[in-house]
């Protein structure tokens, strides 16, 4: 076949595609009324439904979907910490979704003077920026030294823990 005449018959071929591309119907060659008449078909309507329909499996357990505006995260070493350094002194509120715990007043094995604590787990990391702790006496706040202490102490307490639970 010649060049010229190969060029007709591309051309042929072009012009019949952008006229086809102008009918009424769309991509799959359907009208309108097919369309719609598809869409009422119950076959359609199940196929549309398993095409929409996710599935789950195992690995949907490690994916965070969770709307991070509504959901509190925790670090279970500092909240169990936190219990354990303080234990000499009463829980008299815990919430674990929102990290706080509430301490009543007490005193410490050897001490005389009651303390009351309020321990604010911020953080899923196990980081000092994610521990908060609130420490008063009877007669007012404490020094930034002893409240520092018993922060390093939970801090500390909580490294452990974490290092237990890896040699599991």
């Amino acid at each position: 076949m010649r060049a010229g005449a190969m060029f007709r018959v591309t051309g042929w071929v072009a012009a019949a595609a952008l006229l086809a591309g102008c009918g009424g119907g769309d991509l799959f060659g359907q009208t309108n009324e097919e369309r719609i008449a598809n869409q009422e078909n119950p076959r359609t309507i199940a196929r549309e439904a398993r095409a929409n329909r996710r599935t789950s499996s195992v690995f949907d357990l490690f994916d965070n979907r969770d709307d991070p505006n509504v959901t509190l995260e925790v670090n279970k070493y500092l909240w169990a910490a936190s219990l354990d350094v303080l234990s000499f002194l009463p829980v008299q509120a815990a919430d674990p979704f929102s990290g706080v715990i509430q301490f009543g007043y007490g005193t410490p094995p050897g001490g005389g003077r009651a303390y009351q604590a309020t321990v604010y787990v911020q953080d899923p990391a196990l980081d000092a920026r994610s521990l908060n702790v609130a420490l008063r006496t009877r007669s007012g706040a404490v020094s930034r030294e002893t409240q520092r202490a018993i922060e390093d102490a939970i801090l500390t307490r909580a490294r452990q823990l974490r290092i237990r639970d890896s040699r599991l």
